[in-house]
């Protein structure tokens, strides 16, 4: 078993005093991934080495950056098979969606280097006469970057991309749950030829993340934070960037409604919630959590869903002959088991389930009420809510009934109807006719409420990773009140 490393001014070097962490596959048990575990003296080394190449990397052209951006992205594409390996190892993730990472992850590099010309100003009409009044935007700083586990070549490449694409240096904090996968992409960008310094990562012990990440934040040189993970961790990291006075890109849970309108497809409703809602066995933050039915539609939809639902088999993702692999650990497995039986206790209908240890069978809870936990936790895993509502005031009501707002969908063969609808959905996205599940490198990513705040993708994100400064150049002859 290879021995992880951290990554600080170009180097790969042990944690101090040789510590590490092990990581277990989640289905076997068996230990897959050594990691170091970072100190506190790590963290502020990486810090300190993103610092020192600040000055230079900010002042590098569009074109050296850009360049290394797209290098970046052909070098992630040649560790493909190494990824899905060590996605499949760490995480129990599918061949299917780690090839899906891998991808994506690649198109944002691209979208990335294309940013490189795009970080514009503007000029701006002064009232004093002789001032030119420039609005400019400029690199911001050390970039602090923690993604998470669930689709980790995805937002671990979008937690540096745009950030290195506007002259910030970064350092990465990588999950304790696939620190292999997240090695193997810091690997891939470095080797595009990024100056020492200009990209750090540091693993770390689970137990000791929380004063890591104070350390790192909390440190003068850190000027932006961006976190993609829980709401529950995502306050705390917004109160400290809050503490600390730095500006923060939170991206959190979700509890993603679907609106099935009583005219919908309903073939299209049932495959676009089928893939929404248990790809990757529902580990995503935009996988759909309530599917609400308006009218009489509901009992059709749910005879429909239920023939999906039985095609959607979870296996051991190290053969390969299933749709669905393993839940990341036994907690969270337990966990999904525990809010299919308590709604079941209470009323509800199961639809599909069952499975052993980590590998759970796709299900739906059918006639789930306000009074289940499902109604309005985050499952984070292969099981969907149906709810039944009376008329589409009501079906929006309870798609706002949720503290979460990221993504959302809805289904209506009336597309001008449905537009109305989803501007009505408290979201930050909102698909129509399509899946909740749906991410592009350009498009401006997060969501409202518990969910967050602040834009990943396209021209969205060099706001955030950005300082917007006014200049002004003046001449002629400038009186002064004194």
């Amino acid at each position: 078993m290879e021995r992880l490393q951290l990554y600080i001014g170009g180097k790969h070097i042990d944690a101090e005093g040789g510590r590490t962490f092990k990581r277990e596959n989640p289905v076997t048990g068996e230990a897959v991934t050594e990691a170091a575990a970072a100190s506190l003296e790590d963290a502020a080394k990486a810090v300190d080495a993103a610092a020192r190449a600040f000055p230079a990397w900010s002042q590098t052209g569009p074109g050296e950056r850009r360049a290394k951006l797209l290098a970046a992205s052909e070098n992630l594409k040649k560790r493909g098979d190494d990824i899905v390996q060590a996605m499949k190892d760490e995480i129990g993730a599918t061949e299917g969606w780690a090839r899906f990472n891998v991808m994506l992850a690649a198109d944002m590099l691209v979208e990335a280097a294309a940013l490189t010309t795009q970080i514009k100003g503007e000029i701006i009409p002064s009232n004093r006469p002789g001032s030119t009044a420039y609005a400019v935007r400029q690199a911001a700083g050390v970039v602090f970057a923690m993604a998470p586990w669930n689709a980790p070549v995805i937002l671990g490449v979008r937690s540096i991309a745009t950030p290195l694409a506007c002259g910030n240096t970064i350092v990465m904090k990588t999950s304790e749950l696939c620190p292999r996968t997240h090695a193997l992409i810091i690997e891939a960008v470095s080797e595009a030829g990024f100056p020492e310094g200009v990209l750090n990562a540091i693993s770390n012990d689970p137990d000791e993340a929380p004063k890591i990440v104070e350390a790192i934040i909390a440190n003068p040189a850190v000027r932006r934070v961006n976190f993609t993970g829980s709401t529950r961790v995502g306050r705390i990291i917004g109160e400290l960037s809050g503490r600390y006075l730095k500006p923060a890109l939170l991206e959190l849970g979700g509890k993603a409604p679907v609106i099935v309108m009583e005219d919908a497809d309903i073939d299209a409703a049932v495959a676009g919630i089928g893939f929404g809602a248990y790809m990757n066995q529902g580990q995503i933050c935009m996988s759909t959590e309530r599917v609400i039915t308006v009218g009489d539609v509901g009992d059709t939809f749910v005879e429909a869903f239920a023939k999906k639902v039985e095609t959607l088999k979870a296996g051991d993702p190290r053969d390969g002959t299933a749709p669905l692999g393993s839940l990341v650990t036994i907690a969270a497995a337990d966990r999904v088991r525990e809010l299919i039986a308590d709604a079941e206790s209470k009323g509800a209908t199961v639809i599909g389930g069952g499975g052993n240890g980590t590998i759970l069978q796709a299900a739906a809870v059918d006639h789930v009420t306000p009074d289940m936990r499902l109604y309005t936790e985050e499952s984070f895993g292969p099981v969907v809510s149906i709810i039944r509502a009376g008329s589409v005031d009501e079906a929006v009501r309870i798609a706002n009934d949720s503290d979460l707002g990221l993504s959302s969908a809805v289904f209506s063969r009336d597309t001008v109807k449905a537009m109305g609808v989803a501007k009505r959905i408290e979201s930050g996205i909102c698909h129509i006719n399509g899946p909740t599940v749906h991410d592009e490198a350009q498009m401006p990513f997060g969501g409202v409420k518990a969910s967050g705040y602040g834009r990943f993708g396209g021209t969205w994100g060099i706001a955030e990773f950005t300082e917007l400064r006014w200049i002004t150049v003046q001449d002629g002859d400038l009186h002064y009140p004194i």
